[in-house]
Formats: C-alpha cells, structure tokens, sequence
C-alpha cells in the first residue's frame, strides 16, 4: 500500500527565520515546463528518503546555517528573475514558507522542487510546485503523499522519474486510477539518468498518446552528468 509508513507533515513557525544551506549558484533550468530559462538555485541540506537513483546524495549533510534575508540578498545578486528551492527536501525546514514568501515578494518566480513525501497545502499558492511521485524503482513508493493531488493547482506539476517498464506501466495506473489527467496541474514524465534510453520512453508515450510533457534533465546533457552548481 502507497500510505503504509506515517506521513511527515509540514510545519511553520513564526520564528523560523533561518535556513540550513548547502548551496547556491546561478544556472539554467534543467527540467520542468521552464526548462531552459536562466534561473538561481537554493539548495537546503537534508533528506529523509534515500531514493535508488538519488542524484543529490552530497546535500544530505553539512551546510550552513543562513538567515532568509542574506539567502533573499544572494539570490538577487545573481540576477535571475526566477529561482528554485530544491535539496535534498526543502520542505523539511520550518524556515522555507517564510523564505518562499520572501522571495515572491522581491518580484521573483518561485519554483519549489519537492519529493512529494510531504503535503504542500502550506506552500504559498503563487510558488509553482513541482512534485516529485516516487516509482517503484526508486524504492520509496510508500512514502508518496497522494494528498498533494488535492494541493496542487494550475502551475504545478508532477514528475514521474521513470527508470523502467514496470515503472512507466505503473505510472500510467496512477494516472488513470487517480484521473490526473483531469487536474489542473501538469503532468511530466522524465527518465532516470543512466537507468532509460531516452528514446525508449519517448516511444511509449507516443504509442500511448499521454497527457503528459516528455523531458530529459538538461543540464545533464549539457554539463558532465554529476557536475555540481549547473
């Protein structure tokens, strides 16, 4: 069963005030419906899944402590006009709604990248959501927090991280058992780096004719795969 283990809730405090970074950097975005736009990134340590295929292991750990007026000050110093919050799992730190909330009121397009363990109802509505549903191959099926089908709304979007067959058949049973086609965030469907040929997955979606936006991690293709603060 998807709901077998205890789900983590959100929290705010009204003094969290501060973050645990791990870093910060200026690049283009590599995935989601705003791919290709230049784009600042806000990395926050610590994670509490350990997915098969986890690319960011290096943000479990470490980083520094930093209030959300000095993070606000660095990301507008880079001089994008739009940023993403990202980890590890952001949504682990109280201090992230109030840095959301922040950053929105700079002016700047927000985009929270999230494991989807972790309901986003508190996340401030303006902030575009991308939700990451866990597949079987990333052995953290069970951590899915299918409540977030109800949080999300135009502007979000679910990824499916498809590194097989088995997990592209089951992401299209959640899609026609949950509707999601029918919500009205967008649905993508990204291969697991290594795992898929991007050729393969590009197939079968067409031969099924999905809803959804094929995509591939850009900055992996562009950069060399496991290059960091691209």
């Amino acid at each position: 069963m998807l709901a077998a283990r205890p789900r983590l809730e959100p929290h705010r405090r009204a003094d969290a005030t501060s973050v645990m970074v791990k870093e910060i950097y200026l690049s283009l975005q590599g995935e989601s419906s705003h791919q290709g736009k230049l784009c600042s990134f806000v990395r926050l340590t610590g994670c509490h899944l350990r997915c098969a295929w986890c690319d960011s292991e290096f943000s479990f750990k470490g980083g520094v402590r930093m209030e959300n007026a000095e993070v606000v000050r660095q990301v507008l110093a880079l001089g994008a006009p739009m940023v993403e919050i990202t980890g590890g799992e952001p949504l682990l730190q109280p201090g992230v709604y109030p840095l959301m909330e922040a950053l929105l009121a700079r002016g700047l397009t927000v985009l929270l990248e999230t494991s989807g363990a972790i309901d986003v109802r508190l996340v401030p509505s303006a902030v575009h959501k991308i939700v990451d549903l866990k597949t079987p191959s990333s052995r953290e099926t069970d951590r899915n927090d299918l409540r977030n089908f109800e949080s999300m709304g135009p502007g979000d979007e679910l990824k499916f991280v498809i590194g097989s067959r088995e997990d592209y058949d089951w992401s299209v049973g959640m899609i026609q058992a949950h509707r999601l086609n029918e919500r009205p965030f967008g649905l993508l469907f990204s291969t697991a780096f290594g795992m898929l040929a991007p050729l393969t997955l590009a197939e079968w979606v067409i031969a099924d004719r999905l809803p959804v936006r094929f995509q591939l991690q850009q900055h992996k293709y562009v950069w060399e795969p496991n290059a960091r603060g691209v």
